[in-house]
């Protein structure tokens, strides 16, 4: 079989990407997924990961409230109104939390995707200048 040239450089255009682990769930010897996209879309994806983290901050403040909830007065009616809301505002919160952590672990390893393929570029780089200069 020919050696393709094309097929290698179409290969080393994209990147693949696994999913951080589900905070939820414990390590497992299972794939949690992924994503292979071309490696010029990765500061595309990155900032969309960055928006959805700063979108996820904002939220926390109001789920932050919604967890924090107190009753608008001191009859029975507005404590069992407390006692009802509180525990969704805390689920809610909770999640926001484990979702931010997701992100942010996926935010890391597209970064260390960036990196690896900036590297590899520097070295191959430097491979072809120095079998130029022989």
């Amino acid at each position: 079989m020919a050696y393709d040239s094309n097929a290698e450089q179409n290969r080393q255009e994209k990147v693949s990407v696994s999913a951080p682990a589900n905070p939820d769930k414990p390590a497992s010897g299972g794939g949690g997924g992924g994503f292979t996209f071309d490696k010029d879309k990765i500061d595309g994806i990155i900032k969309k990961w960055t928006d959805l983290q700063a979108e996820l901050k904002k939220d926390y403040a109001d789920a932050n409230l919604m967890a924090n909830v107190k009753a608008p007065g001191k009859e029975f009616a507005s404590g069992d109104w407390e006692k009802l809301a509180n525990p969704s505002g805390k689920a809610f919160l909770e999640q926001n939390q484990k979702m931010q952590e997701y992100v942010k672990n996926y935010i890391d390893q597209l970064t260390a995707a960036k990196q690896k393929i900036a590297t590899n570029e520097a070295e191959t780089q430097a491979s072809l200048n120095k079998h130029k200069a022989v």
